[in-house]
């Protein structure tokens, strides 16, 4: 069964999926009272504590199994106490931060200042391509030690005044967590342990009867991954599983259960600013507007979401409310095509389009419609879907010398509520996700990283205006939301919290 669904020009089909479910796919374990199944859009390539800021991995085990020191309230982009139970500046580059006592991992070693010095050193080693440090700790410099057993003193080379929000995503591992290589068995302090990854099914963990604050109801949680959204949705409506996200818009039917919320995920295309033709900006410029962005709403992107200029949407601070979103306007992009060919740019090589599925619901059919619209005005594309792991080397650098004109599809979150967390990352020439190399953007987002307030937001404005204006280096899309399906057993109500972190201890039962 299929659903077709058109605006303007352009008729975008949709598989509905298999909706038999006992014919395409053994039965997940039968909910209990006390136990509770959620469906993934995808599975994990790993589980190690410092890759929480991941959403396939952050879902599961951030705040479940391991704990920060200082958690996140999303709602405002407030700083409230986790495993540190308070913190104060002694000068633009020292804080204090007070450790909760009488705490222990799930593996019996102690909780103290010796185990979040050692977390630190664990997450800048760069031997591991963390991306709690590649995304948020890389351009400062932060060292920590051991006051005594319960106090840390944390020293940076620049002044860091958001130094609490960035702990806020740094899980802190049990000492026993060897440096140097990826675990596949988180060890934290939170109010549940890890049990088991069985590679290709599901992840369990089981509620931890020593944890050191308040029980929570649920007492086992399964993780498992379908990648059909209309399949996710059918297991939480027949009870075979009690919660499921990222369900496609076609397929959030039911007022009852589906919850819509902000996911704080702004979803471009990032483009090979220095391979021909794209090192010219006209040809950047003629993509853009070769896309007509405004047609994906409310067929294959939900209606809610919001047309994006900038890789922050408008909760962020530093999010530049002045760019306007650029319109479809092809015969633009033709005049512009033609103009740099005359020039000798090679305009007629060809592009690789690069998706990867599931990256969120729909992601494949809207990269097929990209691909199409580009070649209405003469692009030549090879359209490529790639698996996490190919996609991440496409991703990150080292990028191929050789490598042909790309479109890489991404979707970056920032639900922390400061740019800080986006532009080192996406665009300083040492970021890990950057293409760009240019030495004013550079100065202009370290020097915000070391600023408070109007000049703060001043700064990354002018960063974010240079990079939509002046370079073009992305395509922007729409700042994202998602649907989650709820079995109305769970009282629960998403926020855009759940972008990374879905706390269980905030799932109740009905």
């Amino acid at each position: 069964m299929t659903k077709a669904v058109t605006r303007g020009r352009w008729a975008l089909t949709l598989s509905a999926g298999a909706l038999a479910l006992a014919a395409v796919m053994p039965a997940a374990a039968q909910a209990t009272d006390s136990s509770v199944t959620i469906v993934m859009p995808g599975q994990p390539d790993r589980l190690d504590p410092c890759e929480t800021p991941r959403s396939v991995i952050g879902r599961i085990i951030k705040q479940n199994v391991v704990e920060t020191l200082v958690e996140l309230d999303y709602s405002d982009g407030s700083t409230k106490p986790r495993l540190a139970t308070s913190w104060q500046q002694n000068s633009p580059t020292e804080w204090v931060f007070n450790l909760r006592e009488g705490v222990t991992f799930h593996d019996g070693a102690p909780f103290d200042a010796a185990a979040v010095v050692y977390t630190l050193e664990r997450t800048l080693d760069p031997a591991l391509t963390c991306i709690t440090r590649t995304k948020y700790f890389d351009g400062n410099e932060i060292t920590a030690e051991a006051v005594d057993d319960h106090t840390v003193r944390f020293t940076t080379g620049a002044p860091i005044p958001i130094l609490p929000t960035l702990l806020a995503q740094m899980a802190i591992a049990s000492p026993n967590t060897p440096k140097g290589v990826y675990t596949e068995t988180p060890i934290g302090t939170g109010p549940y342990a890890f049990e088991s990854w069985t590679q290709g099914q599901n992840v369990k963990i089981h509620r931890n009867d020593d944890y050191w604050g308040a029980a929570p109801g649920i007492e086992n949680a399964t993780y498992i991954w379908r990648s059909e959204s209309s399949v996710a949705a059918a297991m939480v409506e027949t009870g075979e599983a009690d919660l499921a996200f990222s369900i496609a818009p076609q397929d959030a039917d039911d007022g009852e259960m589906d919850k819509v919320y902000p996911n704080s995920e702004t979803s471009m295309f990032r483009l090979s600013v220095d391979v021909p033709p794209m090192n010219d900006v006209r040809v950047r410029e003629a993509i853009n507007l070769a896309i007509d962005r405004r047609a994906f709403l409310g067929t294959i992107i939900s209606d809610e979401a919001q047309l994006a200029t900038q890789q922050v949407g408008p909760n962020v601070f530093g999010w530049n409310a002045d760019l306007a979103p650029r319109e479809y306007d092809p015969e633009e992009a033709l005049r512009l095509i033609a103009e740099a060919r005359a020039d000798g740019v090679p305009v007629d090589t060809e592009l690789r389009l690069i998706g990867r599925p599931n990256m969120f619901a729909n992601s494949s059919e809207l990269v097929e419609a990209v691909a199409e619209m580009l070649r209405g005005v003469g692009f030549k594309v090879k359209l490529e879907s790639l698996e996490m792991s190919l996609w991440l080397e496409e991703a990150n650098k080292p990028f191929a010398e050789s490598r042909a004109p790309t479109l890489l599809l991404t979707m970056h979150d920032n639900n922390t509520g400061d740019a800080a967390f986006t532009a080192f990352f996406k665009y300083h020439s040492d970021g890990r996700q950057s293409e760009l190399h240019d030495a004013v953007l550079d100065g202009l987002i370290l020097d915000a990283g070391t600023k408070s307030g109007d000049e703060r937001k001043a700064t990354y404005n002018e960063a974010f205006r240079m990079i939509y204006e002046d370079i073009v280096s992305d395509v922007p899309l729409f700042h994202m939301v998602n649907y989650m399906r709820i079995n109305p057993r769970i009282d629960f109500t998403p926020t855009i919290a759940n972008a990374v972190e879905l706390q269980l201890s905030g799932l109740k039962f009905r």
